[in-house]
């Protein structure tokens, strides 16, 4: 009877650690399985894009040119709310998503995301956003021209005011964001003067980054007593403008890649007080739970 016993406890024992092996067995192929994700087939070799025609479209269509791993890669062009909306849904279901991406922008508040590395260079070098005016401004308005040259801020700022403005809009934004932020505002208007409603025209570009910046700049001009008006142009007119003393100011070209050439155009018909923001950049943008970190870890459609 002892001997049986002791052959039926074996015998449980055996069954419970073959159970359990098979357990460990199966947890790591799972592990397994989960660490060699084929993000490239994932993704159907594709880039979710904006409009055409916009700076990081153009330079990721190099990108896709430059990289050997990315033969057979697409470009899918479509509009930022688009795309946005994509990158949203993919990351409600932790899909694998790659975006063509910029900094700054409210998504990178919103979301856990990453930029990846670009070894090449392609999607561009960092920039600076920085404040242009005509020529004579001093001249003319010396105490805005000294606003708008100690003008400067970080790319949490405006993070801030873009990520607030898709609840309201920009002007409540920036307006919130100015009385929240006295200090900052209090180090540009040291020793300015308050206008008599003195015209001033500050030009833009259509985008939220460019927007925030210059509806900061607004109100706090605003506040100073100047009459006030923002014009949103293609940046190709925004210089023309500034060069032709139909605009005042801009707070908003990205130097020295992604307005360069237009700067280089004008060159000597505005006068530049310099960066205001500094970190722009483009690139490949990606959820942080993509466990990917540079353009070379992509692969080659097949």
């Amino acid at each position: 009877m002892n001997a049986l016993k002791t052959l039926s406890a074996v015998g449980i024992a055996s069954i419970f650690l073959l159970a359990a092996c098979g357990n460990d067995s199966t947890e790591e192929d799972s592990a397994e399985a989960g660490g060699d994700i084929n993000y490239s087939e994932e993704v159907d070799y594709t880039i979710t894009g904006i409009e055409p025609g916009a700076g990081v479209t153009e330079t990721a269509n190099n990108t896709l040119d430059t990289y050997d791993n990315l033969d057979g890669w697409e470009l899918e062009e479509s509009s930022t709310v688009g795309m946005l909306a994509q990158l949203a849904d993919a990351i409600s279901n932790e899909d694998p998503i790659i975006v063509t991406g910029w900094i700054p922008h409210h998504k990178f508040l919103q979301y856990d995301l990453k930029m990846l590395e670009d070894p090449e260079g392609t999607m561009g070098e960092s920039e600076s956003a920085h404040t242009i005016t005509r020529l004579g401004l001093e001249e003319d308005m010396p105490d805005a021209y000294k606003l708008l040259d100690a003008f400067n801020w970080e790319l949490d700022d405006v993070e801030q005011v873009m990520y607030e403005a898709e609840d309201s809009d920009v002007e409540t934004a920036a307006s919130n964001w100015v009385e929240d932020n006295p200090d900052k505002v209090d180090e540009w208007t040291e020793n300015i003067e308050e206008a008599d409603g003195e015209k001033i025209e500050i030009g833009s570009m259509p985008w939220e980054a460019e927007q925030a910046s210059a509806a900061v700049m607004e109100q706090v001009l605003t506040e100073y007593g100047y009459d006030v008006t923002v014009t949103e142009v293609d940046p190709a007119i925004l210089f023309e403008s500034i060069a032709g003393d139909s605009v005042d100011a801009t707070v908003a070209p990205a130097l020295p890649i992604t307005q360069g050439h237009l700067y280089d155009r004008y060159e000597g018909e505005f006068v530049d007080l310099g960066p205001n923001l500094d970190g722009l950049q483009n690139g490949f943008v990606v959820p942080e739970y993509m466990d990917i970190d540079s353009i070379e870890d992509l692969e080659p459609k097949e």
